[in-house]
């Protein structure tokens, strides 16, 4: 089953549209710590809306933690590309079942340890000034994607 792991997340409102689309989507979400919030938080709760109940949802100490219990997933991290690596555009990427899909923090994005020890990298093409899109933006566009591919959105 496709995953969607949120590394670092630092904007509650950010990671409360995450957990919606989780929600949508019936897809597990796996938030890594440090948490840049308290999941007790009214804004974090606020964009989850009444979906809370609906997220399958895990809370990992660190990312070794993740990847020590999930050793059959392929790590596919979404990247903006900026730092010089080599990523493929989300939408000619094959993705599997298996795919943990994984974003980084709002505002450094994926440590270089993670990006080198991923299977896949993604990016999300865009054209203009802006480095990056919204983290609730950027894993709705990936994770649609994934599924599409993977036939999840077939008779839905």
């Amino acid at each position: 089953m496709i995953e969607v792991v949120l590394y670092e997340p630092e904007i509650p409102q950010n990671t409360g549209s995450v957990a919606r689309l989780c929600a949508a989507t019936k897809t597990p979400l796996h938030l890594v710590k440090p948490l840049g919030f308290s999941l007790e938080d009214r804004y974090l709760k606020r964009a989850g809306l009444d979906y809370w109940p609906h997220v399958n949802l895990t809370v990992w100490e660190s990312f070794v933690d993740f990847t020590a219990a999930r050793p059959g997933s392929r790590l596919v991290a979404a990247t903006a590309g900026n730092r010089g690596h080599a990523a493929v555009p989300y939408h000619q990427l094959s993705y599997g079942r298996d795919d943990a899909l994984v974003f980084g923090t709002e505002s450094r994005g994926l440590p270089e340890s993670l990006l080198d020890a991923a299977h896949a990298l993604v990016r999300i093409p865009i054209w203009g000034q802006v480095r990056s899109l919204n983290l609730a933006n950027a894993a709705s566009v990936v994770l649609y994607a994934a599924l599409r591919h993977v036939g999840e959105l077939d008779g839905k």
